[in-house]
C-alpha cells in the first residue's frame, strides 16, 4: 500500500523510523543517479565520524537518528557481600545524567569525476542532529562551508520539520521542509526548493559541471518506493503522536488524510 499523504509522511520523521528512512533514501538516490550519470562520474556512498557530548536529557534523541552509533564499553566489579547487618545511610543517591561522548557516523553522497577523482557535487540528507544546537550542528556547518567556499556543489534535502534550518540569507522564509541546490558557478545565488507538509514533493535537477546534463530527481517517487518496500504501510501506528508536534491545521489535515484513506474511522 502506497503512503496516505500526497507529500512527505510526517510518521517517517519519527525517531523510530527516521533512521531507517535515511539510509533507505542515500542509497536510493545512489541508485538512481548511477545510470544517468555514467561513465563520466561515480557515485559514492561516504561517511564521516565525529565525536560529540550527549550533555541533556533531551539529546538522547541522539541515540535514535540515522547513522549514529554510541560506542561504549560496561565493566561489572565483583563486589564481595557481607553477612553484617548495617544500618541504611540518612543520605540516600538521586538518578542523574552525566555527558556521554557519542562517536556519530553520518553518510552522505559524493558524485564524483572518474577521470580526476575531483569531488563534483555533495548530496546531504540532514540529521537531528546536523539540525540540533551543538556540537553536532556546529561541526556540520563547518563542513557546509568549507563546501560552499570550494568547487564542489551542494544538494541538501532537509525532511525534518524540526529544530533550526539551516543558513540562508533570504529572511522571513519559513516552511516545513527545504532542499538547497547551491551550484558552485552561480555562488551566491542557489535554488531553494520550499514546500509544506501539505505539498507534493519536488522533482530538482542534481548538479554536474556546467557542460554536462543535469539529471532530474523525482523525490516523491523515491520516497513513495521506500516506504512500500520498508513495509511502513504495516508498522506505522498512525495513532500515535507525531515528534515534532503539528500545528492544530496540520493536525486537522492529517487526521482528514488519514479518515479518506481509511486509516482512521
Amino acid at each position: 500500500m502506497p503512503s496516505p499523504f500526497p507529500g512527505m509522511n510526517p510518521y517517517l520523521e519519527l525517531p523510530t523510523f527516521w533512521a531507517e528512512v535515511h539510509s533507505r533514501l542515500i542509497v536510493a538516490i545512489a541508485d538512481f543517479l548511477m545510470p544517468h550519470i555514467r561513465p563520466k562520474y561515480e557515485v559514492a556512498i561516504e561517511q564521516r565520524i565525529y565525536e560529540i557530548n550527549i550533555s541533556n536529557e533531551d539529546n538522547f534523541f541522539l541515540v535514535g537518528i540515522p547513522d549514529v552509533t554510541v560506542k561504549g564499553q560496561a565493566k561489572i566489579s565483583n563486589y564481595q557481600t557481607s553477612s553484617v547487618a548495617i544500618a541504611p545511610p540518612k543520605t540516600q543517591p538521586i538518578t542523574v545524567n552525566i555527558p556521554v561522548p557519542t562517536k556519530i557516523k553520518q553518510n552522505y553522497l559524493e558524485v564524483r569525476e572518474i577521470a580526476n577523482r575531483q569531488v563534483v557535487t555533495a548530496i546531504e540528507i540532514l540529521s537531528p542532529v546536523n539540525k540540533r544546537l551543538g556540537e553536532g550542528r556546529e561541526k556540520y556547518l563547518k563542513k557546509r562551508q568549507n563546501i560552499l567556499a570550494s568547487l564542489t556543489n551542494l544538494v541538501e534535502i532537509d525532511l525534518l520539520r524540526g529544530w533550526q534550518q539551516m543558513t540562508i540569507l533570504t529572511e522571513n522564509l519559513k516552511t516545513d521542509y527545504q532542499i538547497l541546490i547551491s551550484r558552485q558557478y552561480c555562488r551566491p545565488q542557489a535554488d531553494l526548493y520550499a514546500f509544506n507538509l501539505q505539498d507534493s514533493l519536488p522533482i530538482f535537477p542534481v548538479p554536474l559541471l556546467p557542460e554536462d546534463q543535469e539529471p532530474w530527481l523525482d523525490l516523491g517517487e523515491l520516497i513513495n518506493e521506500i516506504y512500500e518496500r520498508a513495509g511502513f504501510d504495516y508498522r506505522i501506528d498512525y495513532a500515535q503522536d507525531l515528534i515534532p508536534s503539528l500545528s492544530q491545521e496540520n493536525k486537522d489535515w492529517v487526521n482528514q488524510v488519514l479518515q479518506e484513506q481509511g486509516i482512521f474511522k
